[in-house]
């Protein structure tokens, strides 16, 4: 089971209040802002800024 999509609509950065893009392999939350991917682990997202994993420049959306 996916993520709602409803859920995605209305997520944004915990820490810039930006947009998120999902990632292909629907893994994660992109903000392209901040730099940080905030993981999906069992179809929940983890919204912790402390829990966010930092971006390689190569890995932006």
């Amino acid at each position: 089971m996916a993520v709602n999509q409803k859920l995605l609509d209305i997520l944004v950065c915990p820490k810039c209040k930006g947009d998120l893009i999902l990632t292909e392999n629907q893994d994660g939350l992109i903000c392209n802002s901040c730099r940080l991917k905030y993981l999906i682990k069992d179809d929940i997202p983890i919204m912790l800024i402390d829990e966010a994993v930092p971006l390689d420049k190569e890995e932006s959306a």
